[in-house]
């Protein structure tokens, strides 16, 4: 029978040095009792000391919850993560040199799991390479005392690839719903399964523990094999969690019977013509602008990854339209179809088709199975490279965002021309600025390289960037303005706010009026 531990328990379970591996995504799935006990029995008793912690994907709320308990000097000597936007305290450790800090891409950490139970050195693939975690750019590596490479350059058969260390997981702490007495863990009110499995496995064959956090416990035979998600002979130990405020379904929904698909689906509009067009009305903001020129760009019967920030507005329009039905939403964690959620629901999707785990969802997405990817716009150089993951000492952290817009059949970057402060409206079908933003996001050289503008052009994909005022597209020579919102003077609005002058077309043109109209029309593509 598998054991059974209080939270306080089981962090006395954790040694000094030892690598811990921490499931979550945001607030769902995140074992929250556990990473609770250990920080605070750190702080009665000065131990576990010296841990390496692994993240694949950002956990915590921005404040204390989640990885932040465990962000505290001496308890923590290194910190391997995909995203580092929530953790500010572990941030901060970093940036003061008290820690070492990398930051790999989320959808490679999630395969280093998988390949590091299977016994393999590593992984080898061509992520990463042209970005910051190039080694010939920085390796990941965040400040000056991280100086062990974890990654290199690889040839195979006269192609460049990257090569990731394996990761030695010494104990994994995970979450699921229901545990029976031989610890085979079912996730049923759980909205993501993420890369518990792999995990699991990692810890197992690398002779470590694993510890799942879990609402209840059943008599052993009582679960249906195919609902376990973690079989027990990977468990060492399950916490029962009694205060459910700390096993919240993600941190904005205690439970929300949506996002595993249970309750009353809302029908959709049943659109069957190869071009559609359906009406939506909204408040015109420079997020909604964005969202609609985006929308523009929409294929019947794609495949979609849809960003945080504006991105997400995109998911907004299209359901207002009724149009959901026509292509097929995606959420790196491992949501397929449905409603993505947003703010610290983010990860979860009302009513998906399938919830699949994130190191598979990544196989999909790293063999091109994205046909055309929304993402963030923060900032954005002559070359048309684009950095979202760090601003000074602000460690944002890059995500999935590398795996996704390397890999995407079509890459389109949303955001706001200018940011801090910016304010529009629309009057009479014609942008005006209000109130200019006070920050450029159209700079010489990005801070990071987050999306390589040469590997993109390489593999001759397809990439826009676009804003409330201009759309740029990449081409050989950097990016080229194509189009310009009504009311907008090029001069004045555009030019006048970027550090370098873009190429502009020959065959420049004015974004679509019906954007800028209180009724909007959406027309899909076949193609």
């Amino acid at each position: 029978m598998v054991k059974q531990l209080t939270a306080e328990q089981a962090a006395q379970w954790i040694e000094n040095g030892q690598s811990v591996m921490l499931g979550g995504f945001i607030g769902s799935v995140v074992p929250e009792a556990i990473e609770r006990a250990i920080g605070e029995r750190f702080q009665q008793s000065g131990l576990p000391k010296d841990l390496t912690l692994v993240f694949a994907a950002g956990q915590g709320d921005g404040k204390s919850r989640a990885i932040n308990h465990l962000a505290q000097q001496g308890l923590v000597k290194r910190a391997i993560g995909g995203h580092w936007g929530l953790v500010p305290k572990l941030q901060q450790l970093v940036v003061d040199n008290l820690i070492e800090g990398y930051n790999l891409p989320q959808g490679v950490i999630s395969h280093l799991l998988r390949d590091s139970a299977a016994g393999k050195p590593g992984l080898f693939t061509k992520v990463g390479l042209g970005t910051f975690v190039d080694p010939r750019i920085e390796g990941g590596k965040l400040n000056s005392i991280t100086s062990q490479d974890w990654v290199r350059v690889a040839e195979i058969d006269g192609e460049e690839y990257l090569f990731y260390k394996k990761l030695p997981i010494d104990v994994a702490i995970l979450r699921g719903t229901t545990a029976d007495e031989n610890g085979n863990i079912t996730m049923e009110d759980e909205c993501l399964i993420v890369e518990s499995l792999a995990a699991a496995q990692a810890a197992t064959n690398n002779n470590g523990k694993v510890i799942v956090q879990v609402k209840q416990i059943v008599p052993a035979g009582t679960l249906d094999p195919h609902l376990v998600k973690i079989p027990g002979i990977f468990v060492d130990a399950v916490v029962v969690c009694e205060d459910l405020s700390e096993h919240m379904q993600t941190f904005a929904s205690q439970m929300n019977p949506e996002f595993i698909g249970r309750g009353n689906k809302p029908s959709h509009s049943k659109i069957t013509a190869s071009n559609v067009e359906q009406t939506v009305e909204a408040v015109i903001d420079a997020k909604t602008i964005i969202a609609r020129r985006a929308a523009l760009e929409l294929k019947v019967n794609s495949v979609l990854n849809l960003g945080i920030g504006a991105p997400e507005y995109i998911a907004k329009v299209a359901q207002q339209a009724g149009i959901l039905d026509k292509f097929t939403l995606t959420v790196e964690p491992g949501a397929v179809g449905g409603s993505p959620a947003s703010g610290l629901d983010f990860g979860a999707s009302a009513f998906p088709d399938a919830i699949i785990g994130q190191d598979q969802m990544f196989d999909f997405y790293d063999g091109g199975g994205v046909d055309q990817a929304f993402l963030g716009l923060a900032q954005c150089d002559a070359k048309g490279d684009i950095n979202v993951s760090r601003f000074g000492t602000k460690i944002a952290g890059c995500g999935g965002f590398i795996n996704i817009t390397q890999n995407a059949k079509e890459v389109y970057f949303c955001g706001t021309f200018t940011a801090k402060g910016l304010d529009v409206q629309v009057e009479g079908g014609q942008l005006q600025i209000t109130t200019e933003g006070s920050q450029s996001k159209f700079i010489s050289k990005v801070e990071q390289i987050t999306f390589s503008a040469y590997q993109a052009l390489k593999a001759n994909k397809p990439v826009l960037y676009i804003t409330e005022r201009a759309v740029f597209r990449m081409v050989a020579q950097g990016i080229e303005l194509i189009e310009v919102a009504p009311g907008i003077d090029v001069d004045r609005d555009i030019l006048h706010h970027m550090a370098f002058k873009p190429l502009i077309s020959p065959e420049l043109t004015t974004m679509d009026s019906a954007i800028f109209q209180p009724q909007f029309s959406i027309n899909l593509h076949s193609d």
